[in-house]
């Protein structure tokens, strides 16, 4: 073998590695994250630091690695010729053809992007520092190249702006989804972390506890009616309201009046209750969950009567309301298990109509629209375009809704079916 031969093989064998080197990091650098990278970045890892300053201009660093490679490839294949050539005569270009497509496809292509999209963060640590220079040396010809391609681009009238088309919290809410599909993450793990991304969508009047369902109590009753009624309501807190049940003109807390009695040796004719009492706080039904949420933590208060545009009380909010959006439901010893919905033998769940609409979908992994309504009842009405009756099914959604109860414009009791048609609805 002469000098010149082997010269010509080595540097073949060069290209193709170098070859190699640009695709791996074309796909580890497409596919690393930039949050590991942001936090190794964060921690004072220089490395990080090179790949976020890499991929926050996407298009220049891809222009130099396509550049590189392309040399790399084309070079190497114009040698392979000229080597096939002189051993084989005008039929080298065929043998030369096939040797380096196979080469390239296998050794500078399949086997680099494979273990860097297995590898994609070790692999972009690994070439960050090379390529920083490399694509500083490219840039004149890649911003060359970008200009061409954009100006005919346009002559097709094909735009290359750069959109965020997602926002950060439908990033992560997609991301999270992926995990769960993916088994990585578990249903509780997904429905924790999705309902933090709620909140934001979320108003007071989605996630407050209902008028009708509200616990009050007249104030002017005797004491002991009033402590009696405290004492087994099973809250720690009760609203208290003056002429009209809409009129809440005190939160009376269990703390206060056993601190009080203990004061007066349990003498509850000498408690002046209202005293007692804290002043309401109203908020409208209207506010995002999150910035209520954020309002009892700077209030440092745990209670509020929600009211719509006309003051009229409409329901009442915690700050455990707020968290069980977020972790499920939260019961202690004084709740009562009742979460209204009865999965059937038949794979039918039965469901009380109060039942919130995004609880049914936590406990049932549905994906039942809360848009329009906030309960069962109320999305039935709501697509019915009716009151319905007793024994009326609809089919919306994809699935079977049935009024199993109904008192008077209430409905009670719904019977629902997966796997109905999900086109109009059907009486």
């Amino acid at each position: 073998m002469t000098l010149a031969l082997g010269l010509t093989i080595g540097a073949v064998f060069a290209l193709l590695v170098l070859s190699a080197f640009f695709s791996g990091s074309e796909t580890a650098l497409t596919a690393t994250s930039r949050a590991r990278m942001h936090e190794l970045e964060r921690r004072g890892s220089r490395k990080a630091a090179g790949v976020q300053h890499l991929v926050k201009t996407p298009e220049r660093l891809i222009g130099a690695i396509l550049l590189g490679n392309n040399l790399a490839n084309i070079s190497a294949s114009a040698l392979a010729t000229t080597l096939f050539l002189g051993f084989f005569g005008e039929a080298g270009v065929i043998y030369a053809t096939l040797v380096m497509t196979a080469l390239v496809l296998i050794f500078a292509e399949v086997m680099p992007k494979t273990y860097s999209i297995t590898n994609p963060d070790r692999v972009a640590l690994a070439v960050a520092p090379i390529l920083r220079p490399t694509v500083i040396i490219l840039a004149p010809i890649t911003a060359a190249v970008q200009f061409i391609v954009r100006k005919t681009l346009l002559l097709f009238g094909a735009r290359t702006d750069i959109e965020n088309v997602l926002s950060a919290h439908e990033e992560l809410r997609g991301a999270i989804n992926l995990h769960h599909l993916e088994d990585s993450l578990v249903k509780d793990d997904r429905d924790m972390l999705g309902g933090v991304l709620d909140l934001r969508d979320l108003e007071v009047s989605d996630v407050m506890v209902h008028r009708t369902k509200m616990i009050t109590y007249d104030s002017a009753e005797s004491n002991a009616s009033i402590i009696d009624h405290l004492m087994t309501c099973g809250y720690t807190r009760l609203p208290l309201w003056t002429e009209d049940p809409d009129n809440i003109v005190g939160i009376l807390h269990a703390k206060d009046v056993l601190k009080k009695l203990l004061d007066v040796g349990g003498d509850v004719k000498k408690l002046d209750i209202l005293d007692l009492c804290s002043k309401p706080w109203f908020v409208p039904d209207t506010t995002s969950a999150m910035d209520q949420l954020n309002a009892f933590l700077k209030r440092k208060t745990h209670f509020a009567i929600a009211v719509d545009e006309y003051g009229e009380v409409m329901g009442l909010l915690t700050l455990e309301d707020i968290l069980e959006e977020i972790v499920g439901e939260i019961d202690d010893e004084y709740d009562i298990a009742a979460t209204g919905v009865r999965p059937q033998p038949d794979g039918a769940v039965n469901v009380d109509g109060t039942v919130n609409i995004r609880d049914l979908n936590r406990a049932m992994d549905w994906n039942l629209p809360d848009e329009e309504a906030t309960t069962i009842a109320g999305l039935v009405i709501h697509e019915a375009q009716t009151i319905p009756d007793v024994g009326q099914a609809f089919n919306f959604y994809g699935f079977k809704f049935e009024v199993l109860r109904k008192r008077r414009n209430q409905l009670t009791a719904i019977r629902i079916v997966p796997g109905g048609p999900s086109v109009s609805l059907k009486n």
